[in-house]
C-alpha cells in the first residue's frame, strides 16, 4: 500500500508534477512502455505511474531510478548562482580512444582501432550509453560528449 501523502506546499506539488510530466513525455518520446521503463528502473509499474503523476509520497530514490532508466539525470541548481554559458568546444578531427576511458570501453570490439571520427564516437556513445558509468566520466570526456551532442546530435544524445 502506498504511503500517505505528506503535506506539501503548492510550489513543491507543482514542481513534482512538472518533473513527472517531463519523465512521462521523455518516456513516450523514446517509445518505451511504462512496464518496460518500470522494470529497467527496478520498480513496479504503479510506482512509475505515481512518479509520472508527481506524487510526493514516492521516494527521491525512486524518482532518480526512473530518471536513470530513461537516460535522464537530476541536477541540483542554485538559482542565485550566475549562469555560465556553455563553451562550444571544437571537435577534433579524430578522437583518440586512449584519451577517453569510457569510450575505449565501448570500443572493445574494434580491434586495431586507436582513433575514431567524431561521428563514429557519437554513434558508439548513443548505441552503448547503458554501459557508460556517467558518474565516472572524467571532465574532458564529459565535455567531449557534450560537444558531440551539441554539434552532431542536434543537442540530444539519443539513448
Amino acid at each position: 500500500m502506498p504511503a500517505a501523502t505528506p503535506p506539501v506546499a503548492d510550489a513543491v506539488s507543482a514542481k513534482l508534477a512538472a518533473i513527472g510530466r517531463r519523465i512521462r513525455a521523455h518516456r513516450k518520446r523514446l517509445g518505451v512502455s511504462g512496464t518496460t521503463a518500470a522494470e529497467a528502473a527496478g520498480m513496479s509499474r504503479v510506482t512509475l505511474y505515481r512518479i509520472e503523476r508527481g506524487e510526493p509520497s514516492v521516494t527521491m530514490g525512486a524518482y532518480i531510478g526512473a530518471l536513470g532508466a530513461l537516460g535522464l539525470e537530476l541536477e541540483v541548481v542554485d538559482p542565485h548562482a550566475k549562469a555560465v554559458p556553455p563553451m562550444k568546444a571544437a571537435l577534433p578531427a579524430t578522437i583518440r580512444l586512449a584519451e577517453y576511458p569510457q569510450l575505449k570501453r565501448l570500443a572493445w570490439q574494434l580491434h586495431g582501432v586507436d582513433e575514431l571520427t567524431p561521428e563514429q564516437a557519437l554513434g558508439l556513445y548513443e548505441r552503448n550509453w547503458r554501459h557508460v558509468d556517467a558518474g565516472a566520466l572524467e571532465p574532458h570526456e564529459r565535455a567531449l560528449v557534450a560537444a558531440l551532442t551539441s554539434q552532431l546530435g542536434e543537442g540530444r544524445l539519443l539513448v
